[in-house]
């Protein structure tokens, strides 16, 4: 095991047990484990040159996220995709990260589209002032990407993130993570179809119904933005891979 001067493993990084849970962690979302069983916490620190007390740790951490469970007799086996954590930033990332799947791109934006306008619409109705003003200024990150000012990818984002956290609602509001997660790749993609960013006119209309205290202009406005973007993935989804 080739280790840096301070005892660094490179292919790990500086957080060893953080290291190993994302190499693991992606390891067995792109199927590494599927003709193979998974190795025994003793064979893993073995393989990486850690500690038992850390793979002990990252093979808890997976457990938590769904991807591992520890059964009499059986030692830990991957669990099926069925009971993975989808919630979780971590495996969203992983999975976006594997081959590309359009078809798991339509199923995010199916999600977004059945939350989303609903915050739009919550936060017509109950945003603070600061709420407010956090997505006035994603709105003008997007306007000033668009003159080369901003980057396209990280203002987009801070604009859907801030109308999430302005619906005063802790549920939606823990949607936050995983649509700044999986948003990274839906837009690079549906911007690479389209040959442009996305349009701040549209992102527009959705902050100023909001700002207008109009509930369903808010929703019916987010609706539309985010159903464009499953027409768009239908019509050339198949050929965009």
């Amino acid at each position: 095991m080739t280790t840096l001067a301070d005892g660094v493993r490179p292919e790990l990084g500086r957080n060893l047990t953080y290291g190993l849970l994302d190499n693991l962690g992606r390891a067995i979302v792109t199927g590494r484990f599927e003709r193979e069983s998974f190795p025994t916490e003793a064979e893993l620190a073995k393989q990486h040159g850690v500690s038992r007390s850390v793979t002990r740790e990252a093979v808890k951490m997976l457990t938590a996220k769904g991807l591992l469970s520890a059964r009499p007799r059986q030692g830990t086996v991957v669990q099926p995709t069925t009971s993975w954590n989808l919630f979780d930033t971590d495996v969203l990332r992983w999975l976006l990260e594997r081959q590309f799947s359009v078809e798991l791109l339509k199923q995010f934006n199916q999600l977004r589209v059945a939350i989303e306008p609903e915050a739009a619409a919550l936060a017509a109705q109950f945003a603070g002032e600061d709420d407010l003003q956090r997505i006035d200024q994603g709105l003008g990150r997007m306007e000033a990407a668009d003159r080369g000012l901003d980057d396209t990818l990280e203002s987009d984002i801070a604009f859907h993130v801030a109308i999430l956290r302005a619906s005063r609602n802790p549920f939606y509001a823990q949607f936050r993570d995983v649509v700044g997660t999986a948003l990274r790749t839906s837009i690079r993609f549906t911007n690479r179809i389209k040959g442009r960013t996305a349009s701040v006119a549209d992102h527009a209309a959705v902050r100023d119904a909001i700002m207008a205290r109009d509930p369903d202009g808010a929703r019916n406005a987010m609706r539309s933005l985010i159903g464009d973007v499953l027409d768009l993935i239908e019509e050339k989804g198949d050929t965009a891979v």
